[in-house]
């Protein structure tokens, strides 16, 4: 066989073996999205397919209403419905990513003739999305550390808890396309930096507006890619393809951002934005003066740099050896923003739990890479333990047909493999003594390791068996607890409730029962008041007008709300009488056990009644520091709304009135209601109905005691005008 045979076989051999191993890569990655999809309906299998929490209620009525009334309708929509009188403008108040993706996902399923409702669309779009995820952080860690570590990645990230917590089916909640949009700008930033294209440049700067317009999580993105960029200048590592992956989406970014009309001028008004502006008057400035320097002899480029700049920009460029001498090896452009992109994630996450979930991506990622060079490390010292050595190959003594023409085949071609190896180290010495070593060594992130290096690498085989093993199992119980979580922990829908004992499964469903019967038993155009919680939930399944919601934007509106139930019956009908309000809702779990009511709430409804009111004090609740309902309870609380609506008929339950979610037996028992009726309470009494009683009704016994009174005094008059007998 001659030696361009042999390499012809060679290469065809290494196009299969590319062929077959992107095929396994995309069916792999098929098989990710399916697991990262599936482990989030264990909700809908469980229970039913329903909106869960309180948020997503919200988003499902608007998506509701741009599917009826189409996007132009959806911008000018102002909804009379919620924050009664005062209304809210939902188009130019609300991020419409999560809504126009759900719309649209909506529209072109019907256009297809699969007839899906609304909400059907809306349960399934955070799982859906979980996938996209999962595919993008296969192509962000690809691009940093390869094939391997991005499949390993996507893996994780499919499964990771605290993703899971806020994407199952029917959590219809913007981090639903946000994570994936934060993931996907990611992806497309590193890539811009590896290639340098504008095409990708462009795609970034629309990812980002996709990700403005879903979550405002969007200035975590404009803030951490600006100090991956001032970092790479810091550490000399300016390239044009900096420029190109940055600049575009600063200008290109910044005005679509703008567009969003929650976000508007905010885009370039506030400190969010400033650091991006900032580091992109730093870039130009770097690029002016590698431009100069382009342009200059080294000497005249010298005698302008200390002429004309006498900032310290350049005088960093002499310590990048100390700035480089980092654990975070080999350092790169894609492998230092995924290190900057943890450690930036950790520090928000800490200030505020739930941005947890801007954590787990970099997390899966990181953790990704360092099983998939643990796994790299392993199979490979048990590749190297097996037995290579000439016994192996045919010599030239073999009396079997065909083996000197077999041993000169395999001789040709180590030889042309040798060739090969010499040729390449050639290029690579020549590479090196050029100054941007660095810059192509690492492009694509992926380091060419030579048979000697790797040989240095190989541990004993039973150390390796072991840590095989070992990694298979530590794998095996991050499956079992994903999978645990996403069924026990993050799938039951917080509308309904559930809970085991001796005598089996309870299924508590007293939020839609509450809700069904204001929307069939009480007009169209009444208002209900409750806590802000239920404001959402309450507009959406019963159709009625709330005075509060979940989206808190005007603090005094509140503290009306809680001034009122903080306030004895009398001055809380007056309160919400002013509001036209004609129902109350309470939530209440003193007979079931259920520990997030309205009573255990009730310390937010005094602070912020207290904030605004000053007569609202919290030191009258308190008893030793604490809000009791027991015989130990203050006046003021035994005699506020909140106790009376709770507790109203609840000693006849059981003779006593124990309250089993505070474990007291309540303090005051037996009382009965002047200004409010009770109309509805549901089946577990986690939800109690009130209704304002009529003024008429005050106003008629004011004048029955009025008449009595004037007829008193007529009497007396008549009275005075008679003499006494006895004078």
């Amino acid at each position: 066989m001659t030696e361009p045979e042999a390499g012809s076989i060679a290469a065809g051999g290494g196009r299969l073996r590319n062929a077959l191993g992107g095929a396994l890569c995309a069916f792999a990655l098929l098989l990710i999205g399916v697991l990262a999809f599936s482990i989030r309906l264990f909700s809908v299998i469980k229970y039913e397919s329903v909106i869960h929490e309180f948020d997503p209620y919200f988003n499902y009525r608007v998506t509701q209403f741009l599917s009826k009334s189409g996007i132009y309708e959806f911008w000018n929509w102002f909804d009379d419905r919620t924050w009664y009188p005062l209304g809210r403008v939902i188009g130019g108040t609300v991020y419409p990513g999560l809504t126009l993706t759900a719309g649209t996902i909506w529209w072109l399923l019907n256009s297809l003739n699969i007839p899906l409702s609304v909400e059907t669309v809306c349960v399934f779009t955070a799982p859906v999305f979980s996938a996209n995820a999962s595919w993008a952080t296969y192509l962000l860690t690809k691009e940093a550390k390869g094939n391997g570590a991005g499949l390993m990645a996507a893996t994780i990230l499919a499964m990771v808890p605290s993703y899971i917590s806020r994407s199952v089916a029917g959590s219809y909640d913007n981090e639903a396309v946000a994570i994936f949009a934060l993931i996907f700008t990611f992806y497309l930033y590193v890539k811009t930096l590896n290639t340098g294209s504008l095409f990708y440049a462009t795609l970034n700067a629309l990812s980002y507006f996709y990700m403005v317009c879903s979550w405002g999580g969007y200035t975590f993105i404009i803030n951490l890619i600006p100090m991956h960029v001032l970092l790479c200048i810091v550490t000399g590592r300016y390239s044009s393809r900096l420029y190109i992956a940055y600049a575009p989406l600063v200008v290109l970014g910044t005005l679509l951002a703008a567009l969003v009309p929650v976000v508007g001028f905010n885009a370039v008004l506030t400190s969010e934005h400033f650091a991006s502006f900032l580091v992109f008057i730093i870039l130009h400035v770097i690029a002016l003066v590698y431009y100069i320097k382009g342009l200059l002899t080294p000497r005249l480029f010298k005698v302008a740099m200390t002429f004309v700049l006498t900032v310290g920009l350049t005088y960093a460029s002499k310590y990048i050896p100390i700035i480089a001498s980092s654990c975070f090896l080999p350092l790169s452009d894609a492998s230092s923003f995924l290190v900057l992109y943890l450690v930036t994630s950790v520090y928000f996450s800490g200030v505020m739990v739930r941005l947890m979930l801007v954590l787990a991506p970099a997390a899966c990622i990181l953790s990704g890479i360092a099983l998939s060079e643990a796994f790299n490390v392993l199979t490979r010292s048990m590749k190297f333990q097996r037995p290579i050595s000439d016994d192996v190959l045919p010599t030239a003594g073999d009396s079997t047909p065909g083996s000197s023409s077999t041993a000169a085949a395999i001789t040709t071609s180590m030889k042309s493999v040798n060739i090969k190896k010499e040729k390449a180290e050639n290029i690579s010495k020549e590479r090196s003594s050029k100054k941007n070593k660095k810059e192509k060594e690492l492009v694509g992130g992926s380091h060419v390791r030579t048979e000697k290096e790797e040989k240095l690498c190989v541990l004993p085989s039973e150390a390796s068996a072991m840590g095989i093993l070992f990694l298979i199992i530590l794998c095996g119980l991050y499956v079992i607890h994903c999978v645990w979580a996403a069924a026990e922990a993050y799938s039951a829908p917080s509308i309904v409730l559930t809970s085991h004992s001796h005598d089996g499964l309870h299924v508590y469903d007293d939020f839609r029962e509450s809700y069904a019967w204001l929307r069939h038993n009480t007009e169209v155009d009444d208002k209900v008041a409750s806590w802000w919680d239920y404001g959402y939930q309450t507009t959406a399944m019963a159709n009625r007008t709330v005075i509060v919601d979940n989206n808190t934007w005007n603090n005094t509106h509140i503290a009306t709300v809680g001034t009122a139930m903080s306030s004895p019956e009398k001055e809380a009908w007056e309160i919400f009488n002013s509001l036209d309000v004609k129902y109350v809702l309470v939530v209440f779990g003193g007979l079931i056990g259920y520990p997030s009511d309205d009573i255990n709430k009730f310390l937010w409804m005094v602070r912020i009644g207290g904030g605004e009111f000053p007569h609202i004090k919290e030191q009258d609740y308190l008893r030793d520091g604490n809000y009791r309902v027991d015989a130990e309870g203050t006046p003021t609380m035994l005699n506020c709304l909140m106790y009376k609506l709770c507790y109203y008929r609840f000693a006849e339950t059981d003779g006593k009135g124990f309250d089993r979610a505070r474990r007291y037996e309540i303090g005051r028992k037996h009382f009965k209601l002047t200004h409010f009726e009770e109309v509805f309470t549901t089946q577990h009494w986690m939800v109690r109905i009130y209704k304002l009683k009529p003024q008429k009704n005050r106003v008629r016994g004011k004048l029955k005691l009025k008449s009595k009174s004037s007829s008193k005094t007529s009497l007396m008059r008549k009275g005075a005008g008679k003499k006494n007998p006895w004078q």
